[in-house]
């Protein structure tokens, strides 16, 4: 496909006015970036003035669209199969909580393909940990199949799947903010899942991002934010620290809710229960979790595996828009049970056997 240069300046002076972008010329604008033919610089303008302009639902639906056109797809979709991803970019520094819930999914038998990559805009992404971890993550497609039959979980970086990445992962490293990237990752699975826990960053990209994942064929969604008690700025995972805002897709109807740590069985616990490091220390945390380590990061991931295991159909926690404590409490404790009973930690053994067999 050919563009002419004058094509992408067109698009950047309307954003500079403060115009926003139809879906295809969104569309063509991602084409252009992802296929080479814009110097760093004028990416880099781009995504900022997005940014400060603020972007549309339309902008995040071409942006997205173009990426998917550019994927290399993993072609195998079992049944309620279930990312968990969150956007990053909440600049809170967490332990890795969706990685470790992917864990505790597949020890209960849910299918997990979880996409994800290094960290860009925070110390320790999904690729990051997993790498600490020994668990393999850049592999061909037919060794990761064997992985999500043997397993019940495979990770897929974003860098194997969507090859133009790299070039844009430099661009977003150098201005070292939160940009449409961080929303359209959880929005980009190689394997178009159609089940997803969405963690973001802001309480103001909810619905758009949902509604996104619907036009373009999802299922069941929720997408959450949680907003620490005394915080302006929100996390993008349910936590223990106050509200969790949730937009949630079941059954092609969009319900708005939020979740109270209590209504899980859990106290309050300040962020800082939560504060993780570099990929080594985080790596190291979630390793003590799988083996049984009670504490504030445990009821983290549990609440966040109990919504997880209703979105991919092996609970009930919703009930006419509305979540049901004690479903709640009944859907904690099941993903507790994979934990006590070490079938998630034997899911990361499983997969470390792999990566070991690679190397022998």
């Amino acid at each position: 496909m050919f563009f002419d240069d004058m094509d992408f300046i067109d698009i950047l002076a309307k954003l500079a006015e403060r115009s926003h972008l139809s879906v295809e010329e969104a569309k063509k604008a991602f084409e252009i970036m992802i296929g080479g033919h814009v110097p760093s610089e004028r990416m880099a303008a781009f995504l900022m003035a997005l940014r400060v302009k603020g972007t549309t639902q339309e902008e995040l639906l071409g942006a997205v669209t173009a990426l998917r056109a550019q994927m290399c797809p993993f072609k195998v979709l079992p049944e309620r199969a279930i990312d968990v991803c969150g956007t990053g970019g909440d600049r809170y520094g967490t332990l890795n909580v969706s990685t470790a819930v992917a864990f505790v999914l597949a020890g209960l038998g849910v299918p997990v393909i979880k996409h994800g990559n290094r960290a860009i805009s925070s110390r320790s992404g999904a690729a990051d940990v997993l790498s600490a971890l020994g668990v393999p993550f850049i592999l061909p497609s037919q060794d990761h199949e064997m992985l999500l039959q043997k397993h019940r979980a495979v990770f897929l970086a974003a860098s194997h799947y969507y090859p133009a990445m790299p070039h844009i992962a430099a661009v977003r490293k150098i201005l070292g903010l939160p940009t449409l990237f961080n929303i359209m990752g959880p929005l980009l699975n190689p394997a178009c899942v159609k089940r997803q826990l969405i963690g973001v960053f802001s309480r103001e990209w909810l619905e758009s991002m949902v509604k996104v994942l619907h036009t373009l064929g999802s299922e069941r969604v929720w997408a959450v934010c949680s907003l620490p008690f005394g915080e302006t700025r929100g996390v993008d995972e349910l936590t223990l620290s106050g509200s969790t805002s949730v937009v949630a897709l079941e059954h092609g109807r969009y319900y708005h809710f939020t979740i109270e740590p209590n209504m899980a069985g859990f106290s309050f616990a300040p962020m800082e229960a939560l504060q993780g490091g570099d990929p080594s220390y985080n790596a190291g945390m979630l390793e003590d979790l799988l083996r049984g380590a009670p504490g504030a990061y445990r009821d983290t991931v549990l609440l966040n595996a109990a919504c997880a295991l209703h979105i991919a159909g092996k609970t009930t926690i919703l009930r006419h828009g509305m979540i049901d404590p004690m479903a709640l409490q009944e859907s904690v404790a099941l993903a507790a049970s994979s934990l006590e009973s070490g079938a998630a930690f034997a899911v990361l053994q499983g997969l470390r056997s792999f990566s070991t067999m690679m190397e022998t």
